[in-house]
């Protein structure tokens, strides 16, 4: 059993991620203020605020990208500071546009999602059968086997999207990190994006997720809890139900907001602009 194999095992029912009193300092502007937070074993939690609120800040430090000022971070039961970070990294999964920039545009889908084993850009060692077939089978996982031997530069926009998830997928990463998934989608591909992560996250072996987006409209049955930032602070964290409320995406967004709840199916009306 390799290290990581070892970790793994060990995180079944650990704390997903445990942040005591979070602060961060860019000069002297203060980006976080003492955000405290935990995700247990079979949540999954969105995240939303305005731009500039500091959600990317926040990830960066959960997924170990950054160093808080004042705090603590534990993900999986490993503090940091005090494990192998990169380590810690391997069991998290982290997808964003960002990424799709710096892939290779003329390698295939299974190619890219194959890369995540070594989180490469591009791949620069053989890679054996059972290694590609891991890559197929994360992305099945996903609805979209039927991509696999097509060349990146020629998916859509949300084919491109669900090859880097299964890419992000492919070490059984114990945390999934999706930073605004369905940004450039049209409504039906939207649609069909949000079907195939939600059955990805009703999936027996899948991660716990961490979803960010600023539309509530994207927070499906599969989103139990919901934090909320607002200048760098908490403004509300917790069940779903409590959180989407009139009240506090009023205070997040500055503007006057009435949300809708029809079968658990939110939009959000913004008023008086």
């Amino acid at each position: 059993m390799t290290q990581q194999d070892n970790m793994h095992s060990n995180t079944k029912n650990t704390t997903i991620v445990r942040c005591e009193n979070i602060s961060f300092l860019r000069g002297d502007k203060e980006i976080l203020q003492n955000v405290s937070w935990e995700i247990e074993p079979g949540e999954n939690w969105a995240i939303l605020g305005a731009n500039g609120s500091g959600k990317t800040t926040f990830l960066k430090i959960i997924t170990g990208y950054e160093w808080p000022t004042k705090g603590k971070v534990a993900v999986l039961g490993n503090e940091y500071g005090k494990c192998q970070l990169h380590q810690v990294r391997k069991m998290i999964g982290w997808v964003s546009n960002n990424i799709s920039t710096i892939v290779p545009h003329k390698d295939t889908a299974i190619e890219i999602v194959t890369s995540g084993i070594e989180a490469s850009i591009g791949l620069y060692r053989q890679y054996s059968e059972e290694e590609f077939e891991r890559a197929m089978a994360s992305l099945e996982m996903l609805s979209s086997a039927y991509i696999a031997n097509q060349k990146y530069a020629t998916l859509s926009q949300g084919e491109q999207q669900r090859t880097l998830i299964a890419r992000a997928l492919i070490n059984k990463p114990k945390l999934l990190v999706l930073d605004e998934p369905c940004s450039g989608l049209d409504p039906a591909a939207r649609e069909h994006f949000l079907k195939d992560i939600q059955s990805m996250a009703n999936h027996p072996n899948a991660p716990g997720i961490i979803y960010v987006t600023h539309h509530i409209d994207e927070l499906r049955e599969w989103i139990n809890n919901v934090l909320v930032i607002k200048s760098g602070k908490l403004l509300a964290a917790g069940n779903k139900n409590c959180v989407l409320t009139d009240e506090i995406l009023s205070q997040a967004f500055d503007c006057k907001c009435r949300v809708l709840n029809k079968s658990d199916n939110y939009s959000l009306i913004i008023e008086n602009i």
